[in-house]
């Protein structure tokens, strides 16, 4: 496994080795032109993969497999957009390594200046494909792990968010006593899996985006009243993250309950919790930092004061990710 290679004439100055390479398709992006949320969590998770058979675990996620390596929690910064047909790479390496879990940095590149355009860590275990029950690395996946090891670039640090575990007391009846937005709500399809039957890490922040316009609709404007708007205004998520508390199957339903955590002079905060209406037990909880976007100039929108002393009336107390 090589290390990741650089676009003529630039230097290879980030850490990692090569796990990804491919592009940006018109039919990825949405209706802010640009990739999708749910694309980079795709390509992180097809990155792993190949994380994997440098690791020696060339079958983890192949059918049948003994053994697979599970998304536990997941930091992402989003740093550069990526538009149609832009040219991306992505490199990863092992930030820990414990007895059974680790933590990967995964930095999904811009081939031709450099630019890092998301920087991902992820905490994932190793657990038995079936049962998904936690067991230690074998010792030759230990010796290959220490040619992996790998640091954070400074400019890749998280940012507004940190790495603290999830603290969400997350359920159906607690999002029904805070009075929580309903975001989306669904059924999870046999295509939504992998290949061990569970729904696979990007269909859980997909979803999320697919209800995002409903924020809007339900908390009102980010600008002054009589404030012109830009001609095309939307909206970009600038760090996210994401707890895995449970893993869905094909036939299962889900709801997600959104609400309004923080707002200052340019960010939004809110928390999103993916439920299980049956139950009313979590499949995930996540937290996401977000910004109003000028879709014609690529610039963030500021947040005029009135409008934050109104979103401020709109925070749900004791929403905790």
């Amino acid at each position: 496994m090589s290390a990741a290679t650089p676009w003529p004439g630039q230097e290879p100055t980030l850490p990692g080795i090569e796990v990804w390479r491919g592009g940006v398709n018109t039919w990825e992006c949405d209706e802010m032109g640009h990739l999708n949320v749910r694309f980079y969590v795709a390509r992180a998770m097809e990155g792993l993969v190949t994380l994997a058979g440098a690791l020696g675990l060339s079958h983890a996620f192949q059918a049948g497999a003994p053994a697979t390596l599970q998304v536990r929690d997941q930091h992402i910064r989003f740093m550069r957009e990526a538009r149609p047909r832009a040219a991306l790479h992505m490199i990863a390496g092992l930030l820990e390594f414990g007895v059974s879990e680790a933590r990967v940095l995964q930095l999904l590149v811009h081939s031709e200046s450099g630019e890092i355009s998301a920087a991902i860590q992820t905490h994932l275990a190793h657990v038995t494909a079936g049962e998904a029950r936690e067991f230690p690395w074998p010792d030759r996946v230990r010796v290959l792990a220490e040619g992996l090891r790998v640091e954070v670039p400074p400019q890749a640090a998280p940012r507004s968010l940190d790495l603290a575990p999830s603290a969400a007391t997350a359920s159906l009846a607690e999002a029904e006593r805070m009075g929580l937005i309903p975001l989306a709500s669904g059924a999870v399809g046999a295509q939504d899996c992998d290949v061990f039957g569970r729904m696979r890490a990007e269909m859980i922040i997909g979803r999320i985006s697919d209800g995002i316009p409903t924020l809007g609709a339900r908390l009102g404007s980010r600008l002054a009243e009589g404030e012109t708007a830009p001609a095309r205004m939307g909206g970009a998520v600038l760090e996210y993250r994401l707890a895995y508390l449970g893993w869905p199957r094909a036939g299962d339903r889900f709801v997600i309950r959104s609400g309004l955590v923080g707002v200052d002079a340019r960010t939004t905060q809110y928390v999103h919790w993916v439920l299980d209406p049956k139950t009313g037990a979590p499949w995930a909880s996540t937290l996401a930092v977000a910004v109003g976007l000028d879709l014609d100039a690529r610039k963030i929108v500021p947040i005029s004061s009135e409008a934050q002393a109104r979103l401020r009336q709109r925070i749900t107390p004791g929403l905790a990710f």
